[in-house]
């Protein structure tokens, strides 16, 4: 169950990158979930990693490599999260990296182990299949090539029931320019970084700090704007690639074409990001709520996660119920000190729920139906009280989900 069409767009090879795929059988026989991606030397990386505590071993090795490597492979693995696992999944991850390594040497072409990224997704708590990993990396290494953005979204899958991508091509000057991206998550979904595995590639050319800065940036409004149940996963991770072959270089300075790329990674993270909403797990509605006139943005989002996360509010989202006093009380919970009641407004799409403290006098039952009963609904919560406006997307909650996770490690 997934809400809207779903097709992917094209999504165009970026030069200076290639994937390749292989099945491994770690948790299904047969089914793509080990992808390489290689990245052209000289190229920049950047990384936006969970906030979890408990963060993953391949988090832990991939944020170390970053910093120490030449970021020439990323290797990703779905079926297994290797997180929970203690030292014995952090030597596994670097075994892993090893073994990629020496597969990729050749000649005078040594990959080192702090040159590759590792990534995992699916169950926590369970020791990494090591040997089936490694059994599969020539293969995936064999069938390297810049035209498998589809074939890689299918093998970072979990329990999405859809691959996803996004692309994004604009010309500057006579040239151009490529972004394209990958994501995978439809549970386990919530913000510090909301997505549970996001890759995005370009053929521009970005330092490294600039990079960075445009990747938090952009996953901060985006990436970190998702949620589905309120979870925030142990292995988030989403990686920024510039490969610099279209000979475009991205900075500050040149104004034009900063504005141009930082529009075309915005365009590409929202719809990789919205794309996870639309396939989050058991959803049947995409809800985007909106926060206008807040006092700051901590408020702004506060109020807006706090509706996002009740599950009265996302279970009549799911049964179509204009149950307008669960958002109500949803929004005068949400910690905003002193908060006029008479000066807010809620809407259901543009119909008016509330407002002077109480139901809309204009409001009718039949009308909130109408707005409930959509595929996309938008919950608008005006607070009269600043210049401030924040946007959150989520999902109805339904008895699938429950389904799905009751039943996720058998």
């Amino acid at each position: 169950m997934a809400v809207g069409p779903a097709t992917l767009p094209v999504l165009h090879s970026v030069s200076g990158v290639r994937l390749g795929i292989a099945s491994a059988g770690i948790k299904k026989p047969g089914r793509k979930d080990v992808v390489v991606i290689e990245i052209a030397e000289q190229a920049t990386l950047a990384g936006v990693f969970t906030k979890n505590a408990f963060c993953a071993a391949p988090v832990i090795v991939s944020k170390q490599h970053l910093k120490q490597g030449e970021n020439r492979f990323l290797l990703i693995n779905t079926g297994n999260a290797n997180a929970g696992t203690g030292e014995k999944g952090l030597k596994n991850a670097y075994t892993c990296c090893q073994a990629l390594a020496a597969a990729a040497s050749a000649g005078d072409a040594e990959v080192k182990q702090e040159d590759i990224l590792p990534f995992s997704t699916g169950v926590i708590g369970e020791p990494l299949p090591v040997e089936k990993i490694v059994a599969v990396l020539p293969e995936a290494l064999h069938n390297l090539d810049e035209n498998r953005w589809v074939e890689a979204a299918e093998g970072i899958m979990t329990t999405d029931t859809r691959p996803k991508g996004a692309c994004v091509q604009f010309v500057y000057e006579g040239q151009t320019i490529t972004v394209t991206g990958i994501s995978k998550g439809a549970g386990m979904i919530m913000p510090n970084m909301a997505t549970m595995l996001g890759f995005v590639a370009t053929d521009a050319a970005v330092s490294a700090e600039l990079l960075q800065a445009m990747l938090t940036e952009a996953a901060d409004l985006t990436f970190n704007r998702i949620t589905i149940d309120g979870d925030t996963s142990t292995n988030d991770s989403c990686m920024l690639i510039a490969t610099g072959k279209s000979g475009a270089d991205v900075t500050k300075a040149n104004e034009a074409l900063y504005r141009l790329f930082k529009d075309a990674l915005h365009q590409v993270m929202l719809e990789l990001s919205l794309a996870i909403v639309r396939d989050g797990e058991g959803a049947t509605k995409l809800v985007t709520i909106r926060v206008e006139h807040a006092a700051s943005q901590q408020e702004a989002l506060a109020t807006a996660y706090t509706v996002a996360h009740s599950p009265l509010v996302k279970t009549a989202l799911f049964a179509s119920d204009p149950n307008w006093g669960r958002i109500l009380a949803a929004v005068g919970r949400a910690g905003i000190e002193n908060l006029q009641l008479d000066n807010l407004q809620i809407y259901l799409d543009d119909v008016c729920i509330v407002e002077k403290g109480g139901r809309a006098d204009s409001y009718t039952e039949e009308a909130g139906k109408k707005v409930m009963s959509q595929e996309n609904i938008l919950i608008k919560i005006v607070l009269n009280r600043g210049t401030i406006n924040e946007t959150v997307w989520t999902t109805d909650l339904s008895t699938e989900y429950v389904t799905i996770n009751a039943d996720y490690r058998s």
